[in-house]
Formats: structure tokens, sequence, C-alpha cells
């Protein structure tokens, strides 16, 4: 008897990688792409107009983030399988995608075999890292004092997005939030990291992997 074939998403806001992974997944025997997304939002609303099984889910999205279209399309559909596929391996996306629900991260210097594979190991229930991934976690499984652990995932956004350079206005507006809970944010921010202005954190961030310099 054949396996029910199983329905992805794919989140990523190039259309050439969400192209070449169509391609890739709808070729392979009992997977099917149902619907792509370039950002949070629109993720958000596909999940809630199609069935789907595993979303697969870049974390670098334009005017917004993986990690938020993470916490949307669960919020909406809970049963929904994610596994991240993203160029950032440092441990504070990893921690964070995992904080808004992520069961797989794969790094995107991984081979398109490894790619189905984690699809289906989600879909199974499997939590699946790239070698790569795996050792960034269990080094911040030995590191209680782990940088970024301390920020909620929404913290861990506007950090981001900050140290990119965006203003407390463009975050709001990008965030769906209003100037002065991301200001809030901010301060909440600076306190668990023990900066005292922006420089510092930016700093932090670069030490950390979140922001080449």
């Amino acid at each position: 008897m054949n396996e029910p074939t199983l329905r992805i998403i794919l989140v990523d806001d190039h259309a050439s990688v969400r192209d070449g992974y169509r391609r890739l997944l709808d070729a392979e025997p009992g997977l099917q792409v149902v619907g792509v997304a370039a950002r949070a939002d629109e993720a958000n609303a596909l999940v809630a107009q199609v069935e789907a099984d595993v979303a697969l889910v870049d974390l670098s999205l334009k005017g917004s983030s993986g990690i938020e279209a993470i916490r949307g399309m669960l919020a909406r559909r809970p049963a929904l399988k994610i596994l991240v596929l993203s160029m950032h391996e440092d441990g504070g996306h990893i921690t964070q995608a995992l904080r808004s629900g992520a069961h797989g991260y794969l790094s995107k210097h991984c081979e398109p075999e490894d790619v189905i594979d984690g699809i289906r190991g989600v879909a199974a229930g499997k939590r699946v890292f790239s070698p790569a991934i795996a050792q960034v976690l269990a080094e911040a499984a030995s590191d209680d004092t782990s940088a970024f652990a301390q920020l909620t995932p929404r913290e861990f956004d506007v950090l981001r997005m900050r140290v990119q350079g965006e203003s407390a206005n463009t975050i709001a507006t990008s965030m769906q939030l209003s100037p002065k809970t991301v200001l809030n944010n901010l301060t909440s921010i600076r306190q668990k990291l023990a900066a005292e202005n922006d420089v510092q954190l930016m700093h932090l961030a670069a030490r950390h992997g979140l922001l080449r310099l």
C-alpha cells in the first residue's frame, strides 16, 4: 500500500530558490509542493488556505523573518511540521527557530538528498539537523551563558533587525508592532545582554555570529 503524499509549503524570498526546490520536490515520489510564500504574512495566509504537512522555511525573508513565519504558521496550523533551511548556522538563529516551534534545521550547504530526507524525517516526527547544526547545538548545550538564549523570539527578531541598521519605526512596521513596543523590547534586550547602547549590541551580535561586520 502506498504511503500518502506529503504536502509541502516553501517559504523563501528568492524566486529562483523556490522554483529550484519546487522542481526537486515535485519530482520526488510521495512529495508535492502545494504552495509557496516569500514573506511571513504570505506564509501565514497560505496555511489557512491549503492543507500542508511540512513547511520548508528560510529564516531571511524580505520585511520579516522566518522565525515570525514559524510562529504564525503554527498558531494557525499546530500540526504543521517545520523544517528550517537556512544559511545561518549560529547558535542564536538555531535556538530561536527551535524555540518558535521548528522541528528540524538544515544548512543551505547541505545536499538536495538531505533536504528530501529531512522533510520525510520531520513528517515522521523526528528531529532533523545537519551535522554542523548538531555541533552548534551540542556546544550551546554546554554553555549556560549563551548570549541570546535569554531573549524571547520577538526580542531576537527586534535585535536582528536593529543590528542590521533598521530604525525602530521600520522594525515596528515590519513586525506589525507599535514603535513604543519596539523601544520597550530594545530596552529589555539591552538589559538582558548587559549592553549600554546599539554599538555594544552590534559587537555582541558579531561575536556570536548574528552579524557580519
